[in-house]
């Protein structure tokens, strides 16, 4: 996610939004100012995460999300903040 990302509660809104909907996954903090992750589940639930993802919290200004499809791993468990 690229924009204004960072400080804004934006991995915290991911991670309740990911386990309100039952995805698993990731998210973190790059030094470019970026926040980036890996999500999996239910392909309904992860777009629906992805939509909400580009809206963000309200402190957050998302100018791009970028999202693609890779091989359900079925591994995660729980969504965490790295």
């Amino acid at each position: 996610m690229r924009g204004v990302v960072q400080g804004v509660g934006f991995r915290w809104f991911a991670r309740e939004t990911a386990e309100r909907l039952g995805v698993s996954g990731w998210v973190r903090n790059r030094p470019d100012g970026c926040v980036e992750g890996e999500a999996e589940g239910d392909a309904d639930a992860v777009r629906e995460f992805v939509a909400l993802l580009k809206k963000g919290p309200s402190f957050a200004r998302v100018d791009e999300v970028e999202a693609k499809a890779v091989e359900w791993k079925g591994k995660a468990v729980g969504f965490e903040i790295r």
